[in-house]
């Protein structure tokens, strides 16, 4: 049994909603958020950060976070989008169109990472590594990470060369290779400048 805990200890008399993004780091395809309530009594040693988990894992996962929570929903930024705000607004800009679609208001919100664009009239609190400490904010990387996943693989076969299916976006060796060969397409981050061999940010 993993040592995730369900709510934040000092939060625990309110609906609590953990958030998570997935993408940042990518050169193309959207940035992705998750926003999750569990249940006050939920309990599940299974959930982790996705990042621990194996992409068979995660999807295995995945229905069971959205059949067990109180509410749950997905967001997405576009890359160009992305280009206009740049990627960490875009981060909490899925975030927040995520907690829109709820459809339960929280009264409290516990944000994975140590910044945050505060979304209104509800307080919250970011937790470093929060994905590995509470149940809900494990749950949000799940959602995020699998359905960006999805995305990026459903694109992948129009742009083959770039080897989406395999890494998603991110700035491997070989995607990195096709944008300095091949250049960007419609999905890339144009503000995401690679060069070689390292990727630089602007």
């Amino acid at each position: 049994m993993n040592s995730i805990t369900l709510l934040s200890t000092f939060q625990q008399d309110f609906i609590e909603a953990g958030c998570d993004e997935a993408g940042r780091g990518c050169l193309a395809g959207p940035v992705f958020a998750a926003a999750v309530i569990f249940p006050a009594d939920y309990c599940n040693p299974v959930l982790n950060d996705s990042k621990k988990l194996s992409e068979k894992k995660r999807m295995e996962l995945r229905p069971v976070i959205e059949n067990e929570a109180m509410a749950y929903a997905v967001a997405s930024v576009s890359a160009e989008e992305i280009d206009k705000i740049n990627i960490h607004k875009a981060s909490y800009l899925a975030m927040h169109k995520a907690l829109d679609m709820l459809g339960v208001k929280p009264g409290f919100l516990i944000i994975d990472g140590n910044k945050f664009i505060p979304y209104p009239n509800v307080p919250h609190s970011c937790i470093v590594k929060g994905d590995g400490k509470y149940l809900s904010i494990a749950a949000a990387s799940i959602l995020a990470k699998t359905y960006r996943d999805e995305y990026m693989e459903n694109i992948a076969n129009d742009y083959p060369e770039y080897d989406w299916m395999q890494n998603k976006g991110y700035p491997t060796i070989k995607h990195r290779q096709a944008v300095l060969k091949l250049g960007l397409t419609p999905h890339h981050r144009k503000t995401f400048r690679v060069t070689e061999p390292q990727l630089t940010l602007f």
